[in-house]
């Protein structure tokens, strides 16, 4: 099993401090949260199985899950490294640069979506611009643009 480091124990624990209830409720009145119950090791494990999308809507369930969860490095690098597939070069890069897993998957994500779709031949057969999609476009760097040109005239 992960160990759980220092900063994520004091992070779960100042978490949980701030998202008590007053004292005036009871135990019987106050709702049972298993990331409250159970050790962080296993609330991290039980997060780790959840694909990005339902990471996100956990995130955003309550107090207690979004600050596991957005304190949690770790539960981020899995999807991250998902993306990395696509976008070696820009993770890898923002890794050295000491951006968290976090922030990393957040500014590669769109970029690896729309980057496969190029690679992958989507938009091989388009002929201007206004039959792209919306979202077919987005911020990239010229070294991106280039591989994504290779890969066109490869075809």
């Amino acid at each position: 099993m992960q160990k759980t480091s220092k900063k994520n124990k004091q992070a779960v624990a100042w978490c949980k401090q701030r998202t008590s209830l007053p004292p005036a409720k009871t135990k019987e009145e106050r709702q049972v949260d298993f990331v409250e119950l159970l050790p962080p090791e296993v609330s991290f494990k039980i997060f780790s199985e959840l694909d990005l999308p339902s990471l996100c809507n956990a995130a955003m369930a309550c107090k207690s899950w979004n600050c596991a969860i957005e304190n949690s490095d770790c539960l981020w690098k899995h999807h991250c490294l998902t993306v990395r597939a696509i976008c070696q070069r820009e993770i890898d890069c923002d890794r050295r640069n000491g951006y968290s897993w976090k922030v990393t998957l957040l500014r590669n994500y769109w970029k690896g979506k729309v980057k496969h779709e190029w690679l992958s031949g989507k938009y091989s057969n388009i002929h201007s611009r206004c039959s792209l999609p919306e979202k077919s476009m987005y911020p990239m760097d010229a070294d991106t643009w280039g591989e994504i040109l290779e890969a066109e005239l490869e075809r």
